[in-house]
């Protein structure tokens, strides 16, 4: 091995599955922890698993690689499809949260043919929040203070086009004694009587936070404007927190 080209030892190694790259072979000798620690590794692995970055980009390779394969949405059952299946929190103001299948009555189908439910809110406030523990996720400690990656946060509301309705979402993000280090809330969103029940994505990215995060809050709700029993207050779906390379 030690006769071999640098350039067909990247090549070999470029073959090694990412986990016994950092684990085992940038132990067996000073060349092979360099090649390992360095972009040229990582820059092959990428082309290879079609992982595309701009190559003027000069933040850790290593990092993007396994940010990008990591790469999912953390938040459990955004779409109901488990009812209120890992929702915590939850506040169920008038009649509570209920689930239906799209379009609903006074709907509109959604934007994603893969999205088929939605939680929908009645006539007192409704809210439910997630917490979703980023180590257990994989973004260990190191990654999250040092490189702190963009947390991106989204979800989608609306209407029904018979009954107006309030909107809101607060994201927080948490150190280890749930200290709060970031937070982003949306206004409260107001949907009047006569719309057209078209679904919104609201988002927000949480960048450049600092160290020490290591749960991510996400709580959303809302109530009808009407106060009419049952639910006819706002309707949520295909919520979503990402870890971004």
């Amino acid at each position: 091995m030690e006769s071999l080209p640098e350039a067909v030892l990247l090549r070999i190694l470029a073959s090694i599955p990412a986990v016994d790259l950092v684990l085992v072979c940038r132990l067996v000798c000073c060349q092979w922890k360099n090649l390992v620690d360095g972009a040229e590794l990582w820059i092959l692995k990428c082309q290879q698993e079609g992982l595309a970055r701009a190559e003027s980009d000069e933040e850790n390779w290593q990092n993007f690689y396994f940010l990008s394969k990591k790469r999912k949405n953390l938040i459990k059952n955004p779409c109901g499809e488990e009812d209120l299946e890992h929702w915590g929190e939850v506040e169920n103001g008038g009649d509570g949260w209920k689930v239906e299948e799209l379009p609903g009555d006074f709907g509109k189908e959604f934007p994603s043919e893969e999205v088929h439910k939605y939680f929908v809110t009645s006539y007192e406030w409704c809210r439910k929040a997630q917490v979703i523990d980023l180590r257990a996720e994989g973004y260990w400690e190191e990654l999250m203070d040092t490189t702190q990656p963009k947390i991106m946060v989204r979800d989608w509301y609306a209407g029904r086009r018979d009954a107006g309705c309030l909107y809101e979402l607060c994201v927080k993000l948490l150190s280890e004694n749930e200290d709060v280090l970031a937070e982003y809330k949306s206004d409260t969103v107001t949907i009047p009587e006569d719309n057209d029940a078209s679904w919104t994505e609201i988002a927000h990215t949480f960048s450049s936070y600092g160290p020490g995060v290591r749960f991510v809050r996400f709580e959303h709700g809302g109530q009808d404007t009407l106060f009419w029993k049952g639910w006819y207050g706002v309707r949520v779906t295909n919520s979503s927190v990402t870890v971004e390379p």
